[in-house]
């Protein structure tokens, strides 16, 4: 059990009730070091960064934003609304509602793709950024596979029986997963509901605006990227990825000074950032940003 944070709600633009995690800095240099926002992956929750905000906070304030439909957070009236433009626009208000104006993003998939709007928006107020496995431009095979399986709103009778069908689905990306991690895995993306069985924790209405060419990605990301020239960045890829392929990651080291890469083996998309090379290249990275 994770007792380190406090769950808290804010207010989206639109009136959702949004839920996130507040890890403070125990020791005691939160006043003073940035804080950490950490923003999940389409079908994802907070509980994605359980670990890494744990050691993160140990000397940084941690926020884990869970996006509209996803989690505790409110599921939106309008399916529409499931979009990166209104995630982005959820997550200024939280910032708003913090008083953070200079923060360390730490953004897998989606909350990369959030991460390199803010920028564009404004990539003064970042300390860094770390982006796992996704960049300006993400390879179709990756996105077709995700189109098979988001808001298939499947359900299960048991922990197993969800652990087993997320092996079944996944394992291409995840090869060297035992039964306990594909377990763990279960119990980060799904929960226990009033009938009893195991389901997706999050709105199946998320798939709807993915399932359009635009709605995957914004188009052209590139200068969004570029806005993060002077910024301290990690880029984090999968070594099998289908998302971020190794074209695209030399591509955004050529055009981000600062940036550094860090490629973890064994692993599709995504890295969970719990792995020994990616948290020591985090912790370097997190080093830099002043």
């Amino acid at each position: 059990m994770d007792t380190l944070y406090t769950s808290r709600f804010w207010e989206s633009p639109d009136g959702l009730k949004l839920h996130y995690r507040h890890y403070e800095a125990r020791s005691g240099t939160g006043d003073t070091s940035p804080p950490i926002i950490c923003m999940h992956g389409l079908t994802r929750n907070s509980r994605d960064f359980a670990v890494l905000a744990r050691h993160l906070s140990e000397n940084h304030t941690v926020l884990v934003p869970e996006m509209r439909g996803r989690g505790q957070s409110e599921y939106a009236k309008d399916f529409a609304t499931y979009n990166p433009l209104t995630y982005v626009s959820d997550v200024e208000a939280l910032l708003v509602k913090e008083g953070i104006e200079r923060f360390i993003a730490v953004g897998t998939s989606l909350g990369g793709l959030m991460t390199m709007l803010m920028a564009f928006a404004d990539a003064n107020r970042f300390a860094g950024v770390v982006l796992n496995d996704i960049g300006p431009e993400i390879d179709p095979k990756g996105i077709e596979r995700i189109r098979e399986y988001v808001g298939q709103g499947r359900s299960y009778p048991s922990w197993m029986h969800a652990a087993r069908a997320l092996e079944e689905e996944h394992a291409s990306s995840f090869p060297a997963f035992t039964l306990d991690d594909w377990l763990e895995m279960a119990k980060r993306g799904m929960v226990v509901q009033q009938n009893g069985r195991i389901a997706f924790d999050y709105d199946m209405n998320i798939a709807e605006p993915f399932q359009d060419d635009d709605g995957a990605a914004p188009p052209n990301l590139w200068p969004a990227l570029e806005a993060l020239a002077d910024t301290p960045a990690l880029i984090v890829r999968g070594a099998l990825s289908d998302l971020l392929t190794e074209k695209t990651m030399a591509e955004m080291l050529a055009r981000l000074p600062k940036a550094t890469s860090v490629t973890v083996p064994d692993i599709g998309h995504a890295p969970l950032l719990e792995e020994g090379i990616a948290i020591a290249a985090i912790d370097d990275l997190v080093a830099q940003a002043v």
